[in-house]
């Protein structure tokens, strides 16, 4: 039992820092800001869903996908910390007047047909939280010798991505409240600290994807 909390913990605090549900419910609200509530809440739960399994894919499937294109995990944790450092530096300098802008050239485009890109990706599950993921996975047994012990771990790994799911639900079903509540200066704040955490984490990625690398040659 003790591993398989540790397990979902792992996954848990693992991706919870890069998903950063509570610094995307401010910008997912300004992307949705024409849609109405009900719209805004079931592009929530899609979005939720959809990162759901973005994110079990990669936690279960990914390294084999790389293993078969010959893609070491360093390689891709340098192209998807670069990937990470881009889109956060770009959120870290954005204008208030061109985010107003998008907004408005939004509201004539259906709600719905956003679900996936880029509510879902980039914004929730990016290139980071698909790495993360995917280093997460490539930590488990490769020869497993009890395969019941192996299903108890997956599950707790899979609740653990279940469980950022529902947060990510709840974190955009409910944020105009978030927002409502820290106000305009408190909603500028943390969109430019999250995006300020985000490429931090962007540049962890690609040095811990560089050391791997360049240790894996000595």
């Amino acid at each position: 039992m003790n591993e398989i909390v540790n397990s979902f913990l792992l996954v848990y605090a693992g991706l919870f820092p890069i998903v950063n549900p509570v610094g995307g419910a401010p910008i997912f609200l300004s992307l949705t800001r024409q849609s109405s509530d009900p719209e805004r809440h079931a592009l929530a739960a899609r979005v939720a869903i959809n990162g759901f399994f973005l994110l079990l894919g990669s936690l279960f499937v990914g390294s084999h996908v790389l293993e078969f294109f010959g893609i070491t995990l360093p390689a891709v944790r340098i192209g998807a910390g670069l990937v990470v450092i881009a889109f956060a530096w770009k959120l870290l300098n954005a204008e208030e007047e061109l985010a107003d802008r998008r907004t408005a050239g939004d509201a004539e485009r259906s709600p719905h047909s956003d679900g996936f890109y880029p509510l879902t990706m980039p914004l929730t599950v990016g290139p980071g939280s698909i790495s993360v993921a995917i280093t997460l996975g490539s930590q488990r047994p490769k020869i497993p010798v009890d395969f019941a012990h192996l299903a108890l771990l997956a599950g707790g790994a899979t609740a653990g991505v279940l469980a950022i799911a529902v947060t990510i639900y709840v974190c955009y079903r409910f944020a105009e409240r978030i927002v409502a509540a820290l106000g305009v200066s408190g909603t500028n704040v943390l969109m430019r600290l999250s995006a300020f955490i985000l490429l931090c984490i962007g540049i962890q990625i690609v040095w811990n994807g560089y050391s791997a690398l360049i240790g894996s040659t000595n």
